[in-house]
């Protein structure tokens, strides 16, 4: 449901503040503002959530959100919103979704059996497929074009089911949550990050999503010149392309259960990393529509199918007690590999064109997984104390 809402933000919130300013440098700032949270304070969040009784975060959490979202949307009934606070009232939001989603991201493996987390986190992706990405963007669009007051009050609803539903669950302890036994902030940080560190496995896991990351966000970054110039697509044409995706996405999750029962975790990740960098070479080589979007396709698949892999992976290798702050070291891993990426591709497509930050993340990725190609088949660690050497 919480995923519902922000799916319907995801289109309405660029909408409300190109209704306010038409300045680029506000409106890129509401862009910021997506990825800049998790950056800040996805390290403090995970601390928390191995710290404190997870349930009663991700209900703060929210409340705190559905404060915000009750003084936005009467701002824009009044008419008193102005472009300063409908981005404070973003960021805000913004920073409360870390909390949130930090903390519901360690519940799955406190309430699945340990051989069902693969299964768990297709079906949650496949949730997240249909409402955030498929579902929610254009019905948040449609609920503007009716009054920018809609959208908002519909993710307020939704939000609030949400509250509501994780207020019901019962969770089993996880060890730590009558606090962390006089340990300081930086102490339990260094803790998680030094665990991630010496752990092969879910270090080797956190290089790749770094690496794939910088090597995606650079591509990505220029994909809406990509399709205007290249496939010489209009706006419809570019949002289509991220539908297409999705619905790849949609069909790699309802077929995981049936691909892991047929192969292991690790050909199913080396396999993905594979089509993944094919799949820069061949956006770069192509000028056809028809053809990208069968590479979109594919790509969706494969996206969803290696994060709920990745997912699972490093919930059965990593102690309840530390789910949070080494998840928090893979959001960092995730968004900082993506904000250095799109600076790359930024500049390489000024400078060379919009097809050479293809050219730079295929080769990018190439040499990545030659290089990591024999530790993939050890990344699949399934103890919690495995593979701490190296």
């Amino acid at each position: 449901m919480t995923n519902f809402g922000d799916g319907v933000a995801m289109a309405a919130a660029p909408l409300l503040i190109a209704s306010l300013t038409r300045d680029p440098f506000l409106i890129s700032l509401g862009a910021l503002i997506g990825w800049a949270p998790p950056l800040a304070f996805s390290l403090y969040a995970g601390v928390l959530s191995d710290r404190l009784d997870r349930r009663r975060i991700v209900l703060t959490a929210n409340a705190v959100r559905l404060a915000i979202l009750a003084g936005l949307v009467t701002m824009i009934v009044t008419g008193t919103v102005t472009v300063t606070w409908a981005l404070i009232a973003l960021a805000l939001i913004g920073i409360t979704e870390v909390f949130a989603d930090n903390t519901t991201s360690t519940l799955t493996p406190m309430l699945v059996a340990r051989d069902d987390l693969a299964v768990a986190n297709a079906r949650l992706q496949t949730g997240f497929l249909t409402l955030n990405q498929l579902a929610g963007p254009p019905l948040g669009a449609l609920l503007f074009t009716a009054g920018a007051t809609w959208p908002f009050a519909g993710q307020l609803l939704l939000v609030t089911a949400g509250l509501v539903m994780i207020s019901r669950v019962t969770l089993p302890p996880h060890g730590r949550e009558n606090g962390a036994g006089g340990a300081g902030l930086w102490h339990d940080l260094r803790e998680g990050i030094g665990w991630t560190v010496r752990h092969a496995a879910v270090r080797t896991l956190a290089l790749t999503i770094l690496i794939f990351n910088i090597t995606f966000g650079a591509a990505w970054s220029v994909l809406v010149l990509y399709s205007l110039e290249r496939l010489d697509l209009g706006p419809i044409g570019f949002g289509l392309l991220t539908t297409i995706s999705a619905i790849g996405g949609l069909i790699g999750t309802s077929l995981y259960g049936a691909i892991t029962r047929r192969f292991s975790l690790g050909v199913i990740m080396r396999v993905g990393l594979i089509l993944e960098t094919l799949t820069h070479l061949g956006l770069a080589l192509t000028t056809s529509p028809w053809a990208a979007s069968v590479i979109f396709l594919i790509f969706g698949a494969h996206a969803f199918i290696w994060g709920t892999t990745s997912v699972t992976v490093r919930q059965r290798a990593v102690p309840a007690e530390l789910q949070g702050r080494v998840g928090s070291v893979n959001t960092i891993c995730v968004f900082g590999g993506l904000v250095v990426g799109s600076l790359i591709g930024g500049t390489l497509a000024a400078r060379y064109g919009v097809t050479a930050p293809f050219w730079f993340a295929f080769a990018g990725s190439a040499v990545f997984v030659v290089a990591l190609w024999r530790q993939l088949m050890h990344i699949t660690h399934d103890e919690p104390e495995a593979a701490l050497k190296g």
